[in-house]
C-alpha cells in the first residue's frame, strides 16, 4: 500500500505544482456521534439534510466509510495522526504527542508549510488546548447553550458557525487556509435530561413524523450481546436515559434529527461563503463525522463497540481536482478515517509521513486505484474506566463477514453481514464456520500487529 501512497502522492504533486501559485484550501466538517445513514442522500426517511446531499452531488460520497476507534478523542487523534490507536498511543481523551510529534501531524504540517489554520469547536484531545499551534482557535464543546459575552444563550451549533464565518472572513487572502469545523452535534447533552437541545426555530421539524424504531432495537436483541454485557454497561445505561419507552425513543430522536439538520444549514451557509468569495473552486471540502451512533439497536446507545451502527460513518468529498463526470458518484471502496491526514496532505502537496497509516483517498476518485484498493480492516477501542463500563472490543471488519473479539473474556463472534447485515445471529459455534473462523483469527492477528 505504501507504494500504491507514492505513486499517488506523485500524481497529487503534480496536480498541486501545475497550480503551485495557487494551493487548495481545506475545509473540513466534522460533526459528531453522526453515523452513516442520518443523511437523506443516504436513504434516511426521516431527516433533512439537502445542504450535504447537495454536496454529496458535487463530490463523490464514500458508502463503506468506518472509523477505526468508535470514540470522540481516540478519532479526533486518528484523524489528525492517520494513524491507528495502537500507534499514535492516544486511548481516551488524551493527547497524542508523547507519541507523535506536533510538527508530524496533519495540522502541523499544515501549518509549517504556510497554511493559515483554523480549529473551530469541539477538540477533545487533552485537557490542554493547543491554541498557541493555531492561528485562530475557538475550542469548545459538552452542552448545547453557552452564555456568550455581549450575545446571551446562544446555541453550538450557531457557535460553530459565528466563529468559522468569523475565520472566513477575517482569513489572509493571501495564504491558502485550511479551517476544521468541529460540530459538537449530534452529541448529546451528557447529564441533560432532555438530551438533544436544538434550537426553538427548529421544533416544527418532524412534528408529525413517525421515526422508525429498528427492528433490533428490542430485548431480545440486548439478550443476544455476550453475556457480560450487563446493566451496568455504559451503553445500556445510555439507552435508559434515551431510548426505554416508545415516547422517549420519538423525542429523543426528533431532536437528533433536529440537531443533525441545524449542522446541515450550518454547512451549506459556510459552503455558500466560500463561493460568495470566489475561493469554492479551489477548496477541498470534506464532510465526515467521529464515529457512528447506536439509535436503540442491541438494546444500546452512544457508540463504542464494533456494530455497524458504531463504526460506519458518512464521508463526502468535494474535490475541484475532480473530473465533471465524477460528480454525484457513490464509492463503495472501503475507506477509514486515518485516510484523511494523508488525503489532505496529498492534496496541498505535502509530503506525508511514513508513520502516516491511512491511504490517499483522492486516488478513487483522480485515477483508478479502486482495483488495489483495502477490503478488510483492524478495528479497535480500549476499556473505559473497567470492563463492566465500557469494555474492550477488537474486530477483523470485511464487507461479508466480521470478526469481533472481546480480550478481556476471551469472547469471539463471527457475522455474515451479507444475510445478517443487523449483526444478530452469531457463527463463531458453528462447526460449518470453523475453518473461516480460523483464518479470520490468523488474519485479524496480523492485522493488530501492524497496527502498532
Amino acid at each position: 500500500m505504501k507504494a500504491l501512497s507514492l505513486c499517488l502522492l506523485m500524481a497529487c504533486g503534480a496536480v498541486a505544482a501545475a497550480g503551485a501559485d495557487k494551493p487548495l484550501n481545506i475545509l473540513l466538517l466534522y460533526a459528531d456521534d453522526w453515523r452513516h445513514d442520518t443523511l437523506g442522500v443516504a436513504g434516511n426517511p426521516v431527516v433533512k439534510t439537502p445542504e450535504i446531499d447537495k454536496l454529496a452531488h458535487d463530490g463523490v460520497r464514500f458508502s463503506s466509510n468506518y472509523v477505526t476507534t468508535a470514540i470522540c478523542g481516540v478519532s479526533r487523534a486518528s484523524l489528525f495522526t492517520g494513524k491507528w490507536m495502537s500507534r499514535h498511543g492516544c486511548r481516551g481523551f488524551k493527547m497524542w504527542t508523547d507519541e507523535t510529534p506536533w510538527s508530524e501531524t496533519l495540522p502541523g504540517l499544515l501549518k509549517e508549510s504556510g497554511y493559515y489554520l483554523g480549529h473551530v469547536g469541539k477538540w477533545h484531545n487533552g485537557r490542554t488546548y493547543p491554541s498557541d499551534k493555531y492561528d485562530f482557535s475557538r475550542f469548545y464543546h459538552g452542552k448545547h447553550w453557552y452564555e456568550v459575552e455581549g450575545k446571551g444563550q446562544v446555541h453550538v451549533t450557531q457557535r460553530n458557525e459565528n466563529d468559522a464565518m468569523e475565520f472566513l472572513r477575517e482569513r489572509p487572502k493571501d495564504q491558502p487556509f485550511c479551517l476544521t469545523v468541529a460540530f459538537f452535534a449530534t452529541h448529546a447533552w451528557d447529564g441533560h435530561p432532555l438530551q438533544f437541545l436544538p434550537q426553538p426555530q427548529s421544533y416544527n421539524l418532524y412534528q408529525d413524523v413517525h421515526v422508525p424504531v429498528p427492528v433490533n432495537a428490542t430485548e431480545e436483541s440486548w439478550q443476544r450481546l455476550p453475556d457480560f454485557f450487563s446493566d451496568r454497561n455504559e451503553g445500556r445505561n445510555r439507552w435508559r436515559w434515551r431510548f426505554d419507552t416508545p415516547g422517549k425513543f420519538q423525542e429523543m430522536m426528533k431532536n437528533y434529527y433536529r440537531l443533525a439538520s441545524e449542522v446541515d444549514a450550518t454547512c451549506g451557509r459556510l459552503i455558500g461563503e466560500l463561493e460568495n468569495q470566489g475561493v469554492l473552486d479551489n477548496t477541498l471540502v470534506i464532510f465526515t463525522t467521529d464515529n457512528g451512533y447506536y439509535h436503540a439497536e442491541h438494546g444500546l446507545a452512544d457508540k463504542w463497540y464494533p456494530h455497524q451502527e458504531s463504526i460506519r460513518v458518512p464521508l463526502i468529498i468535494r474535490d475541484p481536482r475532480m473530473a465533471e463526470g465524477k460528480h454525484g458518484e457513490v464509492s463503495e471502496a472501503m475507506t477509514l478515517n486515518v485516510d484523511l491526514a494523508p488525503t489532505i496532505l496529498s492534496a496541498a502537496g505535502i509530503e506525508v509521513p511514513e508513520r502516516m497509516q491511512g491511504e490517499d483517498i483522492a486516488g478513487l476518485y483522480l485515477s483508478d486505484a479502486s482495483k488495489r484498493w483495502r477490503t478488510e480492516f483492524f478495528y479497535e477501542h480500549p476499556t473505559l474506566q473497567n470492563k463492566n463500563f465500557i469494555p474492550a472490543s477488537e474486530a477483523l471488519v470485511r464487507k461479508d463477514w466480521k470478526y469481533m473479539f472481546w480480550p478481556e473474556e476471551g469472547v469471539e463472534q463471527l457475522f455474515n453481514l451479507t444475510v445478517d447485515p443487523i449483526e444478530e445471529n452469531d457463527l463463531a459455534g458453528d462447526p460449518e464456520q470453523a475453518n473461516r473462523l480460523a483464518a479470520m483469527r490468523k488474519r485479524f492477528n496480523e492485522l493488530k500487529a501492524a497496527a502498532k
